[in-house]
């Protein structure tokens, strides 16, 4: 098992990806670093392995199969991920490693929002989805986390261990962010500069497309991780509807005695029940994640002994 493992996703990157390497030898040289080359058409892979990076390849496209991949191969203590785009200044990686090893930290989000992101980043679109989602985040799931979309992270083996990764391509940020909320890991945030790419290196991300689908990740999260809540929301907007629309009936009612509309009355009663099923969705919905909460922690606790028996051995 390694101390520190460093991994980097690559997908053409070969403009960049020395000068990353050879940052991170500087900054942690006890460090292993992974590069995962995933089906890049450029020297990426040559160039990392000549640089001294442990080289390996994901054939399945998107980032989030790549991460799939490092997270069930690499074993280590503390894991320190980073894009290979060399947006990402590596000074403040030995803080972030630190509070994983020294401080029990769970997952520590390179905060690049608080810095210099929306001056560096010349795309507006992207701005707006940052802070779109750290809001939205936040308000659903109670949390504080200063970055959302940020690639720069370091995790515990803990974390890696127990995370199941769904995600198939820049969902993936998105979705180990709320895991670690919903299950209360230990969440530490620092402050990292953050510069644009050089120029002739492009972004991989497609604003509009990616941006809906990880819209699409945080709503399946909140469903899966909040039902009540998620649920609750439906049943009392489909009840408010039906009670405004049947008040009017009933006052007609108590009035003359008649029912005049009987297609609306009978509309409204099934829009009421559907909301009834909304709600007892919710609420069995919340006894299957109460269980499943137990279960996480009865797999955390093997994942950690897992950990202390290899310290152990070493």
């Amino acid at each position: 098992m390694d101390k520190i493992a460093v991994l980097i996703p690559c997908y053409n990157e070969a403009q960049t990806i020395a000068k990353v390497i050879g940052d991170v030898k500087n900054v942690l040289p006890e460090a292993v670093i992974y590069v995962y080359n995933n089906n890049s058409t450029d020297d990426t892979e040559k160039i990392a392995t000549e640089c001294g990076a442990v080289v390996r390849n994901e054939y399945k496209q998107g980032k989030g199969n790549v991460i799939r991949r490092m997270f069930r191969e690499i074993d280590a203590e503390c894991y320190l991920m980073i894009d290979g785009d060399d947006t990402y200044p590596l000074e403040s990686a030995p803080e972030m490693v630190k509070l994983v090893l020294e401080k029990n930290s769970d997952m520590v989000v390179g905060d690049r929002l608080s810095s210099t992101y929306f001056t560096e980043n010349k795309r507006p679109f992207h701005n707006f989805g940052n802070s779109l989602m750290r809001w939205g985040i936040n308000s659903l799931f109670r949390a504080d986390i200063r970055d959302i979309m940020t690639g720069y992270r370091a995790m515990s083996y803990d974390f890696v261990k127990t995370f199941p990764v769904f995600s198939k391509g820049f969902e993936i940020e998105t979705e180990m962010t709320i895991h670690a909320v919903n299950y209360n890991l230990q969440v530490d945030n620092v402050v990292v500069e953050y510069r644009d790419r050089p120029q002739g290196s492009e972004s991989k991300l497609n604003t509009l497309p990616d941006g809906f689908k990880v819209i699409r990740k945080m709503m399946s999260l909140y469903r899966n991780y909040r039902p009540m809540e998620f649920f609750g929301f439906i049943a009392a907007l489909l009840m408010l509807v039906s009670l405004i629309f049947m008040v009017p009936i009933i006052g007609d009612y108590a009035t003359t005695g008649l029912v005049p509309r009987f297609p609306t009355l009978i509309t409204c009663g099934f829009v009421f029940m559907a909301g009834l099923l909304a709600m007892f969705t919710g609420m069995i919905l919340k006894v299957v994640d109460s269980k499943d909460r137990k279960d996480f922690e009865y797999r955390l606790t093997r994942i950690h002994d897992r950990l202390e028996s290899s310290r152990k051995e070493n």
